[in-house]
């Protein structure tokens, strides 16, 4: 029986976009940019890139230092769709933060500093408590909504809240108390940038844009900064993909060329002509919260 549910949700899903979004229309191209709040070098970017008036979706780290400048300019950019990147993990060197909750009050999330720890395999080798867990996630969500920011989805940063069953079970529960949408739980056809060579990041964007799926939703997950000392001093701890050989950072040169990547001639022409943007706002207006269903099932 519970088989036969899902494909009859699945089904429906399916049904509800093609007809909510278009069966013959251009292919739907939804940007989610991850990490704004992060510091001031991204924060900038997102304000040049909500400055070319294009919808996107924006995944702002509010247990992050600089959430309160990200929500100073979010508010001047209506059109930019807001979601909480649900934060476990604190992955820089020297850049660190901690829970929004405190530290006292969720002490099984954190290392001998009040930090969170800095990847998903350590935090899941830890002995986290998952009341704890869905304490900080709450939080989290509940200060985003103190901002005064119209809050429509959530995600995760790094993955750390989906890795199991129990953590995902809480970031759907909270979603539910919400009512908030869950980035990925509308079928979307998914790609990151993140992982992708610096080298070769711009060629692979374009090619992927020219060729989307268009019985679907394509979501890209991008991260965006501009080039400052202040990004170059950032050395990733989990990734060689973010360094060089010799362990320079390489992360200001990623975001710097992601950001390049949208605001580009190339990409803007193709606006309204090869795909059509769309945001976390209007899937949940068009699709609907009942109609989300988890990618891992």
């Amino acid at each position: 029986m519970n088989i036969i549910k899902k494909i009859s949700a699945l089904f429906i899903l399916c049904f509800t976009l093609q007809t909510a979004l278009g069966q013959n229309a251009l292919p739907k191209l939804l940007l989610r940019i991850d990490d704004i709040g992060m510091n001031h070098s991204v924060n900038m970017a997102v304000k040049k890139l909500a400055s070319q008036k294009i919808p996107f979706s924006t995944s702002v780290m509010f247990a992050c230092p600089w959430y309160q400048e990200t929500v100073d300019i979010l508010k001047g950019y209506p059109h930019v769709t807001v979601g909480v990147h649900l934060t476990l993990n604190a992955e820089w060197r020297y850049y660190r933060w901690g829970p929004v909750a405190g530290r006292t009050a969720v002490p099984s999330l954190v290392d001998s500093l009040g930090y969170f720890l800095p990847s998903v395999d350590a935090f899941s080798k830890s002995h986290y408590k998952l009341d704890e867990v869905e304490q900080e996630l709450n939080a989290q969500i509940k200060r985003a909504i103190g901002t005064g920011l119209k809050i429509t989805y959530v995600d995760v940063h790094m993955g750390t809240a989906f890795s199991t069953p129990e953590l995902r079970a809480i970031v759907e529960k909270l979603a539910a108390k919400y009512h908030l949408g869950i980035s990925t739980y509308f079928k979307e056809a998914y790609q990151s940038m993140w992982p992708v060579p610096v080298e070769t990041k711009a060629k692979v964007f374009m090619d992927y844009v020219n060729d989307l799926n268009p019985a679907k939703v394509n979501l890209v997950e991008i991260h965006i900064a501009e080039t400052s000392p202040e990004m170059e001093a950032l050395v990733d701890m989990n990734s060689s993909l973010m360094n060089t050989n010799d362990g320079k950072p390489k992360a200001s040169m990623h975001r710097q060329t992601e950001l390049n990547m949208l605001l580009s001639p190339e990409f803007q022409k193709l606006i309204g002509k090869k795909f059509q943007l769309v945001t976390y706002s209007d899937l949940v207006k068009t699709v609907g919260l009942d109609n989300m269903t988890a990618p891992f099932e």
